[in-house]
């Protein structure tokens, strides 16, 4: 960027024509500049300039104002992530030969550059011996003079303050610090600019403004206030069609370029100008008589011309309005629709478009206003009820001042008239109430982040984000069709990143629009950064970030604390007892905050006692942790303590599903207490519901010092790695404690995480990586004396080498594990590896004994009143009995295991009941029941994943055949050997014999 027109540089009497090598001030010593070339002078002398990137480093230390720098700051000033291998000595290079410039003869800590704790700094200059200081000084007495009433100096010390300014600042410097500071100063010069003409204007320099307000608005065509500046001066200088047509020109340029329409003052100043209002006169000169107001106002802002979707919603409010008018029968009632959403979601845009297509039902004139609810300071409805009044035709002298009388006078001139009235961006009920027409046949559409639930009659509507395929609609509607449609999938990653939200939507997609060399990609790719996202989402004086902004401005301290905190948990909603147990209130007094946080939009209500963030309100409210919680730990206590209170409740809900298990004694202890649950149906329905809450908890949770509870918390919610529905989510957050525990030499944590990992492999048919994940959790069981891994990884491993057809060695593992788990005084852990055991000793023709140890586990499980885990018992009994060929008896086991199964949603335990269920059917000679079972089984899933899947095919196929469906059977078994020559699975020769011609024969 340019900066706009340069301001001459006011030269001094007595010096060089070259201003290069003048120094910026009179006086002895040393003088600096950066509001141009980086440069430096000792009593009027140029000293040597140095590399760009001595340069660079100078700039760095000078726009420090003292402070001192350390070499990491600087490294990252002058070269950022392209920094060389030899940065650090680059620096003390520099620092040592601008130290010989600047300090000669010094050594140390004497003279304007000083070594300090291992950076550098500039200090002891003269408050003016910097162009930038004094230039920040004039513009710091300006402003007093200003506000003194003393325009002429206030006017003249600002031109002095641009009279600095010697071309671009920090000229060639580079540097990421160089790029930034060098923006943030031509954004400064430019607001100096404008201030200079503001004074202009008030002092009656109109004429003389037009030309170099002409010149800065062709250099900076999307700056708004330099365009209502312009107006100004026009109007005041009697061109009242160019000042409009200079209106004209700005919207359609940022309709084209920006998709937006002009801000709000703006176009409050072109209705001004339409209605030539008094107070817009030159200063200098007294107001005429104008024009009076108009009687019918048409006030809305143009309705943007690519809107699209929210066909339900246009429709419910249209008839709503539309109640009001006698025309369709209505005319009765004063109808009032209040539309509540939050930031960025259209609200405005939508409210505009069905006022704009009501217009033919309010013949008498639409009003509009702003009432700037989501700022730091709303309008005053006084102040409204003065603008609406002489909009339809009241002379100020009748005006009355109180809001009483302003808000009754208002309500008589409506009186008769169909009027409708729009008020956008509503603060709360209370500052509409005054601004409600009242009158039958006129109608009120109002817009605001608070849902107004305390406005009588009002018809409240909730906006929500906008679906993907609306949302890819307006993409597609500002972007093109023809770039979309080449690149369709990036385009819908790039609305789902913006989170559906209209406002991203039109940034991004105006970003876009604006870059013709990007692609769709590049852009999904910029808003893949979730910690860049809310950054790139800004256009112009658009911006998402700015949106929350307000909102979150209006909070009250507790309020912006839960905001802040509670975005902190990466789960897709958090529950009312989480929320209090990361806020440390109250159950009552956090529902009351969070039901405060819904009304203003901020946070969603998911459903009874659930809340939940819109995807970039969460990526403000970190930010807003980060930048705002005065105590750095804050936001690590308050994700600890969410921790703790889904530890200690799913320890509780493990404790009541397994009575005696030791597991729940061996976890880390809690600082927060858990949720209690009057029985087992409440603790599961707990604990599939916080599914998604408990395994993002535990994914964020996976360094030190959390890391040992967080693997605790996945170890106590092993339920939800067997159900199906959070199976693949545990196992990715398992893969990820077990890297985490290895990253930090954590033997302990470690230990329990790979034993956890290869029960989730097993289960899912993964045997070559289970068994190497258990051999290493023996292993670190054995190092950190860990009892609970001590039992369960060989456990787990005697489970795995079965089911590889190791069984000797799978018996040795098991009885490991029983002698681990008696050491350990865990019954229900024995009974475990017992039935395990026995699944064995069936593998090896042993039956008798396989029975004789499923039974002994059984009545450990009876005695500690484990109802889950007898379920297991049984289905392990029901294999054994089958295998010696007692078929009733077997079927009866497995059948109350399945029941079990069932009610504990438990889903792939009861899809492998079937498979067995459906082979004792087929051994017996049933092959129906035994294909309608294995067809459950496939349906439902089942442990062991892929190659499970492949056994029940094989099952199913030798049923089918029993049923003369052979080709069937064979469909079968070539997709069963598919899957086992893929796992590279031994049963793969029994499915080729199966499938040969002469078996076929």
């Amino acid at each position: 960027m340019d900066g706009g027109p340069r301001v001459p540089v006011q030269r001094r009497s007595g010096t060089p024509e070259d201003i290069s090598e003048v120094a910026p001030a009179t006086g002895s010593g040393l003088r600096f500049s950066v509001l141009g070339p980086v440069r430096a002078w000792r009593d009027g002398e140029l000293l040597p300039p140095g590399s760009p990137q001595q340069r660079a480093l100078l700039a760095a230390l000078l726009l420090r104002d003292g402070r001192t720098a350390t070499a990491g700051e600087l490294i990252d000033a002058v070269w950022g992530e392209a920094a060389p291998q030899q940065a650090l000595a680059a620096i003390r290079t520099y620092a040592s030969r601008l130290r010989k410039v600047l300090n000669p003869g010094a050594s140390g800590a004497a003279g304007a550059l000083v070594s300090e704790s291992g950076g550098y700094a500039i200090r002891a200059l003269s408050p003016d011996a910097l162009d930038l200081a004094a230039a920040e000084s004039l513009w710091s007495d300006a402003e007093k003079a200003r506000q003194g009433g003393d325009l002429c100096h206030a006017r003249a010390l600002v031109n002095k303050a641009l009279a600095l300014w010697d071309g671009e600042p920090l000229a060639n410097v580079p540097g990421p610090y160089a790029e930034t500071q060098r923006a943030r100063l031509q954004e400064w010069r430019l607001q100096l600019v404008e201030s200079r003409l503001d004074m202009d204007l008030e002092q009656g320099c109109h004429a003389e403004a037009v030309s170099e307000l002409t010149a800065l608005t062709a250099a900076h065509p999307l700056r708004e206030r330099l365009r209502e500046l312009l107006m100004l001066a026009l109007y005041r200088s009697g061109r009242q069609a160019e000042a409009l047509a200079v209106y004209a020109d700005t919207r359609r340029l940022l309709a084209d370029e920006l998709g937006v329409d002009p801000r709000p003052g703006l176009s409050d100043l072109q209705q001004r100008i339409l209605r030539a209002d008094p107070a817009l006169a030159e200063p200098s000169a007294p107001a005429t008589e104008v024009a009076k107001a108009p009687l019918r106002p048409a006030q809305l802002p143009a309705t943007v011309p690519d809107f699209t979707g929210r066909a339900a919603f246009v429709t419910e409010l249209s008839e709503v309005l539309s109640s009001a008018s006698p025309d369709t029968g209505g005319g009765s009632v004063m109808a009032v629709s209040a539309v509540a959403g939050i930031g960025g979601v259209g609200k405005t845009t939508l409210a505009v478009h069905v006022a704009h297509a009501a217009r033919p039902s309010f013949p008498d004139g639409q009003l509009y206003v702003d009432l700037q609810g989501a700022g730091s300071r709303a309008a005053e409805p006084e102040a409204v009820l003065g603008s609406f009044l002489r909009a339809l035709g009241t002379p100020d002298s009748a005006i009355p001042d109180s809001l009483e009388e302003r808000a009754a006078l208002y309500r008589s001139t409506l009186d008769g008239r169909r009027v409708l009235v729009l008020l956008d961006n509503a603060r709360d009920a209370a500052q509409v109430r005054p601004l409600l027409p009242g009158m039958e046949g006129c109608a009120a559409l109002i817009t605001g982040r608070v849902r107004m639930v305390d406005l009588a009659g009002a018809h409240l509507v909730d906006l929500d984000v906008m679906s993907p395929e609306e949302a890819l609609l307006l993409f597609t509607l500002i972007v093109g069709e023809e770039r979309v449609a080449a690149e369709r999938e990036a385009a819908l990653d790039v609305v789902a990143a913006c989170g559906f939200l209209p406002l991203a939507i039109r940034i991004a997609a105006s970003r876009l629009s604006a870059r013709r060399t990007w692609t769709v990609s590049v852009l999904a790719a910029k808003l893949a950064d979730e910690r860049r996202r809310l950054d790139e989402l800004q256009a112009g004086d658009l911006a998402v970030k700015a949106t929350f902004e307000l909102g979150y401005g209006q909070l009250e301290p507790g309020q912006a604390r839960a905001f802040r905190l509670l975005g902190l948990a990466d789960g897709p909603d958090i529950s009312l007892a989480a929320a209090a147990a990361v806020l440390d209130l109250g159950v009552e007094e956090t529902e009351d905050v969070l039901e405060s946080l819904v009304d203003t939009s901020l946070v969603e209500s998911a459903a009874p006692g659930r809340y939940r963030y819109h995807d970039l309100v969460r990526l403000y409210a970190r930010a807003c942790a980060e930048r705002d919680e005065t105590l750095p730990q804050e936001r690590a206590t308050a994700m600890s303590r969410l921790l703790d209170f889904y530890l200690a409740t799913a320890a509780g809900v493990y404790a009541i599903e397994r009575p005696g298990d030791r597991t729940v004694d061996h976890l880390e202890a809690t600082g927060v207490p858990g949720q209690a649950f009057g029985d087992d149906a409440k603790a599961l329905d707990w604990l599939h519901s916080e599914a998604g809450c408990i395994l993002a908890c535990v994914q964020q949770s996976l360094e030190p010092p959390t890391l040992r509870r967080a693997v605790d918390l996945l170890m106590a919610s092993k339920d939800l790695a067997e159900s199906g529905v959070s199976s693949l989510r545990y196992e990715a957050v398992a893969r990820a404690a077990r890297d985490a525990a290895a990253r930090t030499g954590e033997a302990h944590a470690e230990g329990r995480a790979r034993t956890t990992l290869a029960q989730v492999l097993s289960r899912a048919g993964e045997f070559e990586q289970a068994r190497h994940e258990a051999e290493q959790a023996i292993e670190l069981g054995r190092t950190s004396g860990d009892p609970w891994t001590n039992g369960n990884a060989p456990n787990e491993q005697g489970i795995i080498t079965n089911l590889m057809n190791q069984p000797a060695l799978s018996e040795t593992y098991l009885l490991a594990a029983i002698e681990a788990f008696r050491a350990d005084d865990n019954r229900p852990g024995e009974a475990s590896a017992l039935c395990n055991l026995s699944r064995v000793l069936v593998d090896m023709g042993e039956t008798s004994r396989a029975i004789e140890l499923v039974r002994q586990g059984m009545h450990i499980y009876d005695d500690l009143g484990l109802t889950f885990r007898l379920a297991n018992a049984r289905y392990a009994l029901g294999i054994a009995l089958s295998k010696s060929g007692l078929h009733a008896e077997a079927l009866d086991q497995l059948s109350a295991a399945l029941k079990v199964f069932v009610d504990s949603r438990q889903r792939l335990w009861e899809g492998t009941t079937h498979y067995r269920m459906a082979g004792v059917h087929l051994h017996a000679g049933r092959p129906a029941q035994a294909a309608q079972h294995a067809e459950q089984a496939l349906s439902t899933g089942c442990i062991g994943g892929e190659w499970m899947r492949a056994n029940v095919l094989t099952l199913l196929g030798r049923a089918l055949t029993s049923l003369g469906q052979t080709d069937r059977a064979r469909a079968c078994w070539q997709e069963a050997l598919v899957i086992h020559e893929l796992t590279g699975a031994r049963e793969a020769t029994d499915l080729r014999r199966l499938l040969s011609p002469v078996s076929a024969a």
